[in-house]
């Protein structure tokens, strides 16, 4: 055994040069923006739906690094799961065994999926959503997948065809044969379907951007017209899966509705391996899997690897002895209630959104000539800069991480860590105020910054 590598001595001696590695080796464009909008901080340690920076300042997370860290950071069961499947010191990943964690893992996943089969792993979401596209697409002979507008499903080339934001498709063309239709809209569902030439529909039961749930009883019948026209129904629960919406998926808020396949990943790393997973019927299985000779006809050099099969082993055991789903329907609906409370108060707030712990706050069009004003200052130069100019106050006057829910939208999305508490509500409910207080009074440091937002708006045009 070496001495010659020493991590904590590494970076001790290098983590501050932080911002600056990144601008010199990786994308020189996130330095940038993070010293932009006041987001350069220096977090030192994390746990639960909290972190320290460099001045042992708590942080309350509002994001849990867009969904990844359902159970929190550093959570004690799924460490323990990691120490104990490094001790074993298994013959990880030989690629011709069948060792056993992917094997108890997709049983425990498919325990929460009981009309679903088999399962196959590999290493993130859009993983997920590649392989749910390429196994419709050879199951039922089809080329064409039908995608919402506004959607998100990834950002590799076959996910990529079914992104609803046209910022992210841009100058990567030819993608795949694809069709967007508003969500909701069954009678463009059922135009397309009828062409004879699509294999599926994939669809997030409540979208990423913007946080749109699907209209009542829309995947029902999307799921009837897909099935009348043999045509496959793909869930994306990539974000939206293992509780976050208060039921274990957000589909299952729909009496009837089970996908044909369904995409699930971030949080069943429980924040420390990556992981994906897509879960489906068994004959489409059959069809991919449908000889020896095509044994391998998919698969992904790290999936099922043990560390990853074990964080997610442990995040499902917690989920189940914590009680987390119901813990999420209760401490979601107290935070919801409580924002929708405010919204006859500020006229700057039009609407709360969302299900369980992922939940929209709109922003929008003032009625009083002073905010108008303003509010059309901000809009002229970029539409979604109000909602930033709360975001920031968030950080940097109440330390509460937040983010908005897509480019040029004015909506937050908080998707903390499911283990949040009601202290944390109170928390991020009266920071909250605080700075709609701000806004309305027409604070000098809220608009002031939003001043300077707009400079730097302009100036990049």
């Amino acid at each position: 055994m070496t001495d010659g590598f020493d991590l904590r001595a590494l970076l001790a001696e290098r983590g501050g040069e932080r911002y600056e590695l990144h601008a010199r080796h990786l994308n020189p464009q996130l330095p940038r923006m993070l010293h932009t909008i006041g987001f350069d901080k220096v977090y030192e340690r994390a746990a639960g739906a909290h972190f320290w920076d460099a001045e042992g300042n708590d942080h309350l997370d509002m994001l849990a690094g867009f969904g990844v860290m359902g159970l929190g950071r550093h959570h004690p069961v799924v460490r323990k799961a990691l120490h104990d499947v490094l001790d074993a010191d298994l013959p990880d990943l030989t690629r011709f065994d069948c060792p056993p964690l992917p094997g108890l893992l997709a049983e425990r996943l498919l325990a929460h999926s009981p009309h679903l089969d088999r399962v196959f792993f590999g290493n993130s979401g859009t993983e997920a959503v590649e392989t749910a596209l390429k196994f419709a697409r050879y199951a039922t002979g089809r080329p064409r997948i039908v995608y919402c507008d506004h959607a998100f499903h990834g950002l590799t080339t076959g996910a990529l065809s079914v992104n609803g934001e046209q910022g992210f498709r841009a100058g990567f063309d030819p993608l795949l044969p694809d069709t967007p239709i508003a969500l909701g809209d069954l009678d463009a569902l059922e135009r397309e379907l009828r062409k004879g030439d699509v294999a599926a529909f994939v669809v997030e039961p409540i979208q990423g951007k913007g946080v749109h749930e699907a209209p009542p009883g829309f995947l029902a019948a999307a799921q009837g017209l897909l099935r009348r026209h043999g045509a496959l129904l793909i869930a994306d629960e990539v974000q939206t899966g293992l509780g976050r919406t208060g039921d274990f998926y957000a589909y299952q808020h729909e009496d009837g509705v089970e996908p044909d396949l369904v995409c699930v990943a971030k949080a069943l790393s429980g924040g420390y391996v990556p992981v994906g997973a897509t879960l489906g019927k068994e004959w489409i299985f059959k069809k991919v899997y449908s000889s020896m000779d095509r044994v391998l006809v998919h698969s992904a050099s790290f999936g099922g690897n043990a560390q990853a099969m074990a964080a997610g082993l442990a995040v499902l055991a917690v989920m189940e002895s914590e009680g987390t789903v119901a813990h999420v329907r209760r401490v979601g609906g107290l935070l919801k209630g409580r924002l929708e409370e405010l919204v006859p108060r500020y006229e700057l707030l039009h609407a709360v959104r969302g299900r369980g712990l992922m939940i929209g706050i709109e922003f929008g069009r003032p009625s009083s000539l002073g905010l108008r004003g303003r509010w059309a200052m901000l809009q002229t130069a970029r539409k979604g800069l109000f909602a930033q100019m709360v975001v920031v106050p968030l950080l940097q006057r109440h330390r509460i991480l937040t983010q908005v829910s897509g480019d040029h939208l004015e909506v937050i999305k908080l998707i903390p860590p499911l283990v949040i508490d009601e202290a944390d509500v109170d928390r991020f409910v009266t920071a909250f105020t605080e700075v709609m207080e701000d806004a309305h009074g027409g604070g000098g440091l809220l608009w002031d910054f939003g001043k300077t937002l707009v400079k730097q708006a302009v100036a990049q045009r």
